[in-house]
Formats: structure tokens, sequence, C-alpha cells
């Protein structure tokens, strides 16, 4: 239970946390220091008391009874010593008068040991202790000492302990704290560092300061990681590139000889038959040149392009120019821009033909009704394309946003390559956002969603 709260905690809670049970901890061993002080102090005084009592209750042998002017010359006597001259003496009669001693309280003071404070009115006495005892024949002796050195000791000595103790909280909470900053700062360090990369910008590192201590070696650990992650990744896309760049040669003068075919077939079926390998081919060079398009966006290089745009307007004027498109396909498109973002920072080229790629979608596989939407959310602002089609079950929607992942018989008799939805995604995940699909109930709802900034 405990492993499991520790594992829950954060960096700022765990040090709130540690800090915390530190006071705590010092704050009662303070209180307990300087209780035990004066528990202390108090039993050293009553055993001193308690001794001066029994000298002047001492009894000689065969001595029966102790008279008033022995007890008065014993305590004269003790008055005047050096190493008793500080406490106090006071025999009483049986009705209460003072006989004798060197104090004179206001109040009487109860039988057996007592706190004393400076209202007590004994002179040069803010706080002590009393024992008061039996002296025979109805008579009490009282014996008092202090407990404190000198006037407001104990002020004193609660000012040094909250001085010592304030200090060393004071010395331990400034430790916690640069810790705690440190610890963050090199954690937001990765963080930037993982949200660069996220954002496209895989040549970004965690920085090293060069001190050699653990959090650098862990840094020098995670940029070596990053390392061979992205020679990893520049090997794939490489492989891929070449591949993609040697196979659109071949089929572009494939296609040349596919067109001249077309030209100069005579034959109706032949021109059809010709024609059908044409348009195959240029599905083909459309796919690589697709495929080529994602790598590039996945590595980043686009950013370079990025600018403050309107993008209220970029979305408004790409959904009224593809208007035409849909009408001529028989579907209705409506556009609703109801955000006004006129300083969005990206690439307009990359976010138009992510806008047409999804109207295209929708005018080729959704239903006859299609509308773009531009709202603001709490993430940002988030670009909607919605139909009232048959849409795409739940299960299916990840395999959708795949590489070639073309769902059914009837969207491959529609023809693509399935890389519309995937394209789109770069685009997003290259804005620092994601690309969602919904239900449109009925239909398909494709979301962008965009960061404000």
């Amino acid at each position: 239970m405990i492993k499991r709260a520790i594992r829950r905690l954060s960096l700022r809670g765990l040090t709130i946390a540690v800090l915390a049970l530190f006071l705590i901890a010092t704050v009662a061993t303070g209180i307990s220091i300087l209780a035990a002080n004066r528990v202390t102090v108090a039993r050293a005084v009553d055993r001193r008391i308690e001794a001066i009592a029994d000298l002047v209750l001492e009894r000689d042998a065969g001595e029966m009874r102790l008279s008033t002017p022995l007890l008065l010359a014993r305590i004269a006597t003790l008055s005047t010593q050096r190493d008793t001259g500080d406490i106090g003496l006071l025999l009483l009669g049986a009705d209460g008068r003072r006989l004798g001693g060197n104090i004179a309280p206001r109040s009487t003071l109860p039988m057996g040991r007592s706190d004393l404070r400076q209202r007590d009115g004994i002179i040069g006495l803010s706080h002590g202790r009393a024992l008061v005892r039996d002296a025979g024949e109805g008579r009490r002796l009282a014996v008092v000492a202090e407990t404190e050195p000198f006037d407001s000791y104990r002020a004193t000595r609660t000012r040094i302990y909250l001085t010592g103790f304030g200090s060393i909280i004071l010395i331990v909470v400034g430790g916690m704290v640069a810790f705690s900053m440190l610890v963050g700062r090199r954690i937001a360090d990765q963080r930037a560092t993982v949200e660069a990369i996220i954002a496209g910008n895989i040549r970004h590192r965690v920085p090293v300061t060069g001190s050699a201590d653990e959090f650098d070696r862990q840094a020098a650990a995670f940029n070596h990681m990053l390392d061979r992650i992205a020679e990893l990744m520049d090997a794939m896309r490489s492989q891929c590139n070449d591949i993609a760049h040697d196979l659109r040669t071949p089929l572009s003068r494939l296609r040349g000889q596919l067109a001249r075919l077309v030209e100069d077939a005579r034959d109706p079926a032949q021109a059809e038959r010709a024609s059908a390998a044409l348009a195959q081919c240029d599905a083909l060079l459309a796919m690589f040149a697709a495929l080529l398009r994602i790598a590039e966006i996945e590595a980043g290089h686009r950013q370079a392009g990025f600018a403050s745009l309107d993008l209220s307007t970029l979305v408004r004027d790409t959904a009224t120019m593809m208007i035409p498109v849909a009408e001529d396909a028989g579907h209705r498109l409506g556009v609703a821009v109801n955000a006004t973002v006129t300083d969005f920072v990206g690439d307009r080229q990359l976010l138009t033909q992510a806008l047409v790629n999804l109207i295209g979608n929708a005018i080729k596989y959704g239903g006859k009704t299609i509308t773009v939407s531009l709202d603001a959310s709490e993430e940002g602002v988030t670009l909607r394309v919605a139909d009232n089609g048959h849409g795409i079950a739940a299960e299916d929607r990840a395999r959708a946003l795949r590489r070639f992942g073309r769902l059914d018989s009837a969207r491959e008799a529609a023809g693509g390559h399935g890389l519309g939805l995937p394209l789109v995604e770069a685009i997003a995940r290259l804005h620092r956002g994601r690309l969602e699909l919904g239900d449109a109930a009925p239909g398909l709802a494709v979301s962008l969603i965009l960061p404000g900034r």
C-alpha cells in the first residue's frame, strides 16, 4: 500500500511530503527536548530543596522535638552559606503566621511540591519549585529554589531552540526546494526533448551540462538511445525512399508507353484495356508519391516552412473550393467556421492538402451530406469533416489509420491505396495535433485536433 502511494506521488508531491514529515519530526524533537530539559531541571531542583529541607528538619541524637529557635537558627545559617545562599526558606506557625525565613510569598504555599511563578511575589524569583513539609507542632517549613538562573531564562531558552531548529528547517527546506528545482529542470529538459521528437524533430537531444553526475549520465544514455533510433529510422526511411524512387522511374516509363498505346490503339477494346492499365499505373504513381510525402512529413523537414496563417480563412476558402467537386459527385457540402483563428502557426500547403484529402474521402466513401466545421476546443481548435454515410465501425478505426488500411470490398472497389488518412495523421502530428475518427450518428466524423498555438 505504501509503495503504491509513493508511486502515485509526483515530484512536487513527494517533496512536500518529505518536507512535511521533516518539519513534524523537527518540531516534535524540539518540543521533546525542551520538555525533557524542563523536567530534568525541575527534578534536580526538587532533589536539592528536599536535601535542604532534610538539613533543617534533621533531629540530633536523643532529641525528641525541634524547637522553633533551633529551626530559625538553622534557617539563618543556611541562608548565609555560599552553596545555599540562593535557597528561599520560610517557617510558618500553626496559625499560618510567618515565624522566620528569607522569603515572604504573597499566597500560602500548598503542602508538598509545587511550581512557583512571578505572581507568587517572591523577590528575585520568576520561575521555581517549592517544597512544603510538616515541621511538627502544626508548623510548616517551605523551601524554595529557582529553576531559572536569570530572569526570562525560559523565553531565552525557547528562542535558542527556535533559532537552532528553525535554522535547520530553513536549510533543509532550501535544500529540498533547490533539489526539486534541479530535478524538475532536468525532467523538463527530457520532456521538451520528447515533445520535440513527437512534433517531428528527431534530431533534438537532452542537454548535457558536463557535470558527469547521475542526471548527465541519464541524459547521455537517453541521447544515445535516440541516436540509435534515429539511425534505424533513417536506414528504414532511406530504404523505403530508395525503393519508391527506383520504382517511380520504371513506372513513369511504363505510363508513357501505356499513354502512347492509348493514343495509337485502333481497336476500341484494346484502347479500353490500355486505358485501364494506364489508370492503374497512375494509381501506383500516386501511391508512391503519397509514401514519399508521408516520409518527408514524418522527418520533420516541413517545419521549416511554418508561418503564421489565418486558419479560419484557409478552412473556409478550401471547403468552398471543394463545393463544386462535391456537387458534381452528387453530394451537398456545407461549411461552418465557428472559431476565429488568425494567428495559427503551420504549413499552409499541408493543412490545405489535409482538408482536401478529408473532403475527398467523404465524397468518395461517405454519404450525400458532408459538413466541414472549425470550432474552438480545450486543446485549441478542431477541424471536423463529417458525412451521413455508413461510417466506420469502432473496431475498424485503428486499421483505417494504418497505411494501406482499406477496410472492405466496397472501399476497395472505390479505388484508393489506403494512404489518405495516414497522410492527414502525419500532417496532424507535424502540427503537434492528432487525428480522431468518431461517429457522426449516422456517418463518419473525422476530427483534426490542433493546438491553439
